[in-house]
């Protein structure tokens, strides 16, 4: 029953939370730079009911959109333009992307660095010490949970691609409003992606070798609302009010727990396939779950028969199929029958749609990422992260 948290934002859960937004950022004073997704959000009816109150409250504010995963050079672009301006709160509105640009930006408008200087694995990796901006959360997706968590992820693509973390809790936000109404105007291919990315963050916390019992918790919720949700929201296309509610949960969840107990496989190989390859994070943790899944079974039930994950892949297998098993490999196979199915369903590419081809899996299984790795619930062999990737090429 050990475990230790970190920080957490301030959280508002519900349908109608964004009104609250124009009251936070008053909040902090009298500046905002809003940094949104695409083009999405401009064009909805939430950004002039926003701008409205904004003027009546006598802000000051400025907008920026992140097109894509954000950039070290996007990052360092954007703190330059906007340090002279007084910049008293950061907004970040829309998927993870969003999130992670606004992170590094809060972090860096009043430190005066490159972001490079703190990537992990790349630059001298400065210790960070602030300050940071305030910074406010608002996802308008539920994949990521990055609302919750203290990382900004930053990819640079090509050949000399990388996909790495600014990472401290002071870049964690002040607060987060969650409000599942906002998934209403997602695209169904964007639920898809990002509801496997959710899900795959969920098993992996719920098998790592750092689980704890206070996010197993949490997950077992959530993993059963994403059972219930996930395939009601994509066929809706974001119009079925209860779906919405039940993913931006399973989502928040998600981020919680990723934040304290690592990943895994999935993740540690999602890292270089969005690095060397335009492959949405979504749509690689979707392409890799049940592979990765059955290959981490296989691996223990040959090498650690008495690895305790095997029992929580069991439940995981009871929960997202919401039936009673009566022996592990019954539940191993409800598990991938399910996964497959819904990555069928769910019209998840293969990797092989944005390029990669079998001349790249040495790559791949060099650049997979060690932190995921690590708390993966079973080390696997080089072998064995290769044939995740060839089986889904």
């Amino acid at each position: 029953m050990e475990f230790e948290l970190s920080r957490l934002p301030r959280l508002l859960f519900g349908a109608g939370t964004i009104n609250q937004l124009p009251g936070l950022i008053q909040g902090y004073g009298k500046t905002v730079l809003i940094l949104t997704g695409g083009r999405s959000w401009a064009t909805s009816p939430w950004w002039p009911a926003l701008t409205g109150q904004l003027d009546r409250l006598g802000m000051d504010y400025y907008r920026e959109s992140v097109n894509g995963e954000p950039s070290p050079e996007q990052v360092d672009q954007l703190v330059a333009d906007y340090a002279d301006k007084a910049v008293d709160v950061v907004v970040a509105i829309g998927g993870g992307s969003a999130m992670d640009a606004g992170k590094a930006v809060a972090g860096l408008l009043r430190v005066g660095r490159s972001v490079l200087d703190y990537l992990e694995g790349v630059g001298p990796e400065l210790p960070y010490q602030g300050p940071a901006v305030p910074f406010i959360a608002l996802p308008t997706t539920a994949g990521t949970g990055s609302e919750a968590t203290k990382n900004g992820v930053l990819s640079r693509h090509g050949s000399d691609g990388f996909k790495k973390s600014f990472r401290s809790e002071l870049l964690m936000a002040r607060e987060a409003i969650i409000d599942p109404d906002l998934l209403a105007t997602c695209p169904p291919g964007v639920i898809a992606a990002n509801g496997m990315d959710a899900l795959t963050q969920l098993i992996e916390s719920y098998v790592s070798l750092k689980q704890n019992e206070f996010c197993n918790t949490l997950g077992e919720k959530a993993i059963r609302l994403v059972r219930d949700g996930l395939i009601r929201l994509h066929e809706s296309a974001g119009e079925d009010a209860d779906a919405r509610g039940a993913m931006a949960f399973a989502a928040l969840a998600s981020g919680i727990n990723l934040a304290q107990t690592g990943l895994g496989s999935v993740h540690g190989l999602a890292s270089p396939l969005g690095a060397f390859f335009p492959i949405p994070h979504g749509v690689a943790c979707g392409a890799l779950l049940a592979e990765a899944t059955e290959v981490n079974i296989r691996a223990m039930q040959q090498r650690e028969p008495d690895n305790p994950a095997l029992e929580r892949y069991r439940q995981v297998g009871q929960m997202l199929c919401g039936s009673h098993f009566p022996d592990q490999q019954t539940a191993f196979n409800g598990l991938l029958k399910r996964l497959w199915h819904w990555t069928e369903k769910l019209q998840i590419p293969t990797l092989a749609q944005y390029g990669m081809t079998v001349d790249d899996i040495d790559l791949i299984v060099a650049n997979v990422s060690p932190s995921s790795m690590q708390t993966n619930p079973v080390r696997l062999t080089d072998d064995e992260i290769a044939a995740i990737v060839r089986a889904r090429l």
